[in-house]
């Protein structure tokens, strides 16, 4: 009884793990050595604790190796923020389908066919969290080489319908004007806020991580440098920092906010300005999704605009800018886009249309030969 690892033919480079135990023998071709000295070891565990199912416990399954994939490589790479996002998705959506499968018995085909559905029952997101999910624990497989290739990735057309998931509803000038009046008059005290995100771009978590000393008012820069994320300050998205311009309005704004600040900490007998720039009205870090849900929303109704998310704020910031003509590397790097190719795929629609003058200028080409009217009588 026990577990081996040999090739069967000597040379080959082609190793294999065999299993006798109780009576029953398995052979089953691995690949590389490293990956059949990891299956055997799995192996020999699942015996110690009488866990062995001899028919599929030769290569790992997709639940044992999404374990070591959740529990080490997530945590070393990601921020925690989307630990948690991937702990939910795989609980919750993945290991249902996929759990008790041997690792190199899925195939693309039935990859896709998950994603679709997923993107059909619940959500595109949702959809591309799940892929994303998959093809972490499937690059596992291939970095342990139990499996060659990452079935998860190559999906085909699935790409193109992400793509057309994807919407941007931005506000209009006016409609911003709106929405600013409203919170003026009608929630003064998240304002400063509003402004904040529409004049700049930020990202909400960006903004309400935001301390006095990432502000410069002589040269009117904002410093990015981290963001709120449930509640946790980590890095910015990109995972790099960034500074910003500020409008004179916003200047102004939040210069006179930080100088009722002062009065009132004078007041209070405090000795310095809490460092948070946002605050809610309660003094501590302003919570998103009670904001969204407390004062956004209203804030829409009142002012009779249609629903949309706060982040449509950030888009409305690009795209005011792109229609104005405004340099498109500077509106990339204002938004920390990786890149400006990034910016112009995603407003492209939103590029002041120059088109009719371009095509004017055929008018104006020297033709071989001028065109005259077909004869009537001849046709």
């Amino acid at each position: 009884m026990g577990v081996k690892v040999r090739e069967k033919q000597k040379g080959s480079g082609v190793w294999w793990v065999f299993i006798n135990h109780q009576g029953q023998r398995k052979a089953k071709k691995v690949g590389a050595k490293s990956a059949a000295n990891k299956v055997a070891r799995r192996i020999e565990a699942k015996l110690a604790s009488k866990e062995l199912n001899i028919d599929t416990e030769a290569v790992p399954t997709f639940g044992e190796l999404a374990r070591e994939w959740i529990g080490v490589i997530v945590p070393a790479t990601c921020k925690p923020s989307t630990c948690s996002d991937y702990e939910g998705i795989l609980k919750h959506h993945v290991l249902p389908a996929f759990k008790a499968r041997p690792i190199d018995n899925i195939t693309r085909k039935e990859i896709k066919v998950f994603i679709l559905n997923m993107a059909k029952r619940r959500s595109m997101s949702k959809a591309k969290h799940c892929k994303a999910v998959l093809s972490g624990v499937l690059k596992l497989a291939v970095e342990d080489e139990v499996i060659s290739h990452n079935p998860a990735l190559e999906l085909g057309s699935l790409g193109k319908q992400q793509q057309q998931e994807a919407t941007i509803t931005p506000f209009t000038a006016e409609e911003l004007d709106l929405l600013l009046d409203t919170f003026r008059a009608k929630f003064p005290h998240y304002f400063p806020l509003t402004l904040c995100l529409a004049r700049t771009g930020m990202r909400i978590g960006e903004a309400v991580a935001l301390e006095w000393g990432d502000i410069d008012f002589n040269s009117r820069t904002i410093h990015i440098r981290r963001a709120s994320a449930r509640g946790r300050i980590q890095t910015p998205k990109s995972g790099k920092s960034r500074k910003v311009d500020m409008s004179l309005q916003l200047t102004e704004v939040l210069g006179d906010m930080k100088t009722r600040r002062k009065r009132e900490a004078l007041a209070r007998g405090l000795s310095k300005v809490p460092e948070l720039v946002f605050m809610n009205t309660a003094g501590r870090m302003i919570d998103i999704n009670h904001f969204r849900n407390r004062t956004w929303h209203k804030a829409l109704t009142k002012a009779k605009l249609a629903r949309r998310r706060v982040h449509d704020l950030r888009h409305t910031y690009a795209t005011l800018r792109i229609q104005a003509g405004h340099n498109i590397a500077d509106v990339s790097g204002q938004l920390g886009h990786h890149s400006v190719k990034f910016t112009l795929d995603q407003y492209f629609h939103w590029l002041p249309g120059q088109a009719k003058g371009e095509v004017d200028e055929l008018d104006r080409l020297q033709l071989p030969a001028t065109y005259a009217q077909p004869d009537e009588k001849t046709g």
